[in-house]
């Protein structure tokens, strides 16, 4: 199944002048919180493992992962992806409907005179 792709309607707020900068500050929040959350997971698996006599080093660099581990990886990343570039894909949306709304009354006013 497809996954529709969802939009927050109204304006941003802004807060920095230049071009860009709060879309690469909302790309740099989400990459922190996504590697807060990643280190957190892996201090428990950490812990856990000590607690239980198992020493992980050797055992992830051995490991191999299956078909079902590598697509469940992969929907995972797909999603980080998505939440990373959110702000940049919706700017992006917005300037092609802008950009199609300009066209269509361009076109109209060349329709017209001519």
């Amino acid at each position: 199944m497809r996954k529709l792709e969802r939009n927050a309607r109204g304006k941003r707020p802004q807060f920095y002048e230049t071009p860009g900068m709060d879309e690469a500050m909302s790309m740099i929040l989400v990459l922190a919180n996504e590697l807060s959350v990643v280190r957190d997971r892996l201090d428990t698996v950490e812990k856990v493992a000590a607690a239980k006599g198992i020493m992980l080093d050797a055992e992830i660099e051995a490991y191999e992962p299956d078909q079902a581990t590598l697509e469940a990886r992969e929907l995972r990343r797909q999603d980080f992806l998505a939440r990373l570039f959110y702000v940049a894909r919706k700017e992006a949306a917005e300037l092609a409907t802008q950009d199609t709304a300009e066209r269509y009354s361009k076109a109209l006013d060349d329709i017209a005179v001519n």
